[in-house]
């Protein structure tokens, strides 16, 4: 069967391709394997909500992806070795090595938090060096690459198409961005594939003498490595559209002519923080830990998901008081589930809706529709809500566990004063029973009476 949509009855995916600047439909060129390529951190400090925009947009696709298509493959990389890494090494009095693998756990730790699932395969570029020098060697040798005072760089002039995917001329690429002017360039564009290394910085062993890679290179080789000359979407902040896309595509190309590289190019928009650029002169730069000292993780998922990707997202802290609103909705809708329900599909009008370039938005809206149909009682709208919520990573708790996580009271000791509370109310002493309940209400804790007794949960 040749058809490229192997599960018909599922609407077809559109994404905004960055290179045609325009949403057209998405095309596996293997329908039994979409493969997936995101550009990851370079870890020498903690994830700030930035970064998290992107890693998010990468894990609501491929989300998305495995729900549409049998197999998916994620690949996303770790870049551990770069001048930034040196030099906090340095700064910090620690070995390159132990800061770069407390950095690796505490990013896998921030996104673990915020129910983001780990790629397939997490290449790290210093186990990939012979891939990269191997590349740059048949650079070379088909004349796009060029050695110079022991560097070698990629000459942009031999590629006619360079600047295609960022939209822009060689002089306004040249114009726009930080060139590094040297006098062994050809080209003022022309850009670093290996460089040299002096004996206090990381280097290896290469036919160009000892060194290690550009940023650039990383990237092409390992990229070709798990997923060949050609695969489906490649990914990243809107920041890397250049120069760092645009060089990757660039030397792929060249390398591998028969190849396409990335079918697809896909790329988030950046964020703001109450209405400014997010930087530490401003006093606004925040990581995820920083959120998440006072904010449940899934509610700062939830704001980064109010937004469209392609759309510029303004972080407030109002904005994840309304999305923890908007959780204690959904939460509540689902304590209309029936416990014995069987998990049921996402219902069509959630994945249409994401399949919009997706559309989380709406996504959320449909999510909203449900959850007043659940609130009447209607048990199957629960189901549908809860699936709706998990294929875009939200809802993972039990409304138990969400209304009472994070509670600064020992929940033995709230259900000990309910249990005092109660015991003041049959013997009429109302006085002590309010005392209790606005003790616990100043704490955080609200106490909700129904048939079935007293339930508490975080306010």
């Amino acid at each position: 069967m040749s058809d490229t949509q192997p599960r018909p009855h599922l609407p077809r995916l559109h994404l905004h391709d960055s290179r045609t600047r325009s949403t057209v439909p998405f095309v596996p060129l293997a329908p039994d394997n979409v493969r997936v390529y995101y550009c990851g951190p370079t870890v020498y400090d903690l994830a700030h909500i930035g970064n998290l925009r992107a890693m998010l947009t990468a894990d609501v696709l491929v989300r998305l992806l495995r729900h549409l298509y049998p197999r998916v493959t994620y690949v996303r990389n770790i870049t551990d070795v770069d001048d930034k890494i040196n030099a906090r090494a340095h700064a910090n009095g620690e070995s390159i090595a132990d800061l770069t693998a407390r950095t690796i756990a505490d990013f896998h730790a921030d996104l673990a938090a915020v129910s983001i699932l780990p790629p397939d395969v997490e290449p790290r570029a210093t186990h990939h060096i012979g891939e990269m020098q191997d590349m740059i060697a048949r650079l070379i040798e088909s004349g796009h690459a060029y050695e110079a005072e022991g560097h070698v760089l990629f000459a942009v002039g031999t590629y006619p198409s360079y600047g295609a995917l960022s939209g822009r001329t060689p002089d306004d690429l040249i114009a726009g961005a930080r060139v590094e002017v040297a006098p062994y360039k050809r080209d003022p564009g022309d850009f670093v594939l290996w460089k040299p290394s002096d004996d206090q910085t990381p280097g290896w062993d290469s036919p160009w003498g000892r060194g290690r890679p550009g940023w650039h290179i990383e990237c092409s080789a390992m990229s070709h490595r798990y997923l060949g000359e050609s695969f489906d979407i490649h990914g990243g902040g809107s920041d890397l559209l250049f120069p760092h896309h645009e060089n990757e595509r660039a030397q792929s190309m060249c390398c591998h002519p028969h190849g396409h590289f990335a079918n697809h190019w896909v790329h988030n928009a950046m964020l703001l923080v109450n209405g400014e650029k997010m930087s530490k002169s401003l006093g606004n730069f925040l990581t995820v830990r920083d959120v998440l000292r006072d904010t449940p993780a899934e509610a700062l998922r939830l704001l980064l998901l109010r937004a469209q990707y392609r759309s510029v997202l303004n972080f407030t802290r109002e904005g994840l008081d309304e999305a923890r609103q908007m959780l204690d909705r959904f939460y509540r809708a689902l304590e209309k589930l029936d416990p014995d329900q069987p998990p049921v599909p996402a219902p069509d009008s959630v994945v249409q809706v994401l399949c919009d370039d997706l559309n989380t938005p709406r996504a959320l809206a449909e999510m909203h529709a449900l959850a007043d149909a659940a609130l009447t009682g209607d048990r199957v709208a629960a189901a549908q809500l809860k699936a709706a919520g998990n294929l875009i990573g939200l809802l993972n708790d039990t409304p138990e566990a969400w209304f009472r996580g994070g509670a600064k009271v020992d929940p033995a000791h709230i259900e000990r004063l309910i249990e005092e509370r109660l015991a003041a109310r049959k013997a009429r002493d109302f006085a002590r029973a309010d005392e209790i309940r606005n003790t616990l209400a100043a704490q955080g804790i609200v106490l909700e009476d129904g048939p079935q007794g007293t339930t508490w949960r975080q306010a």
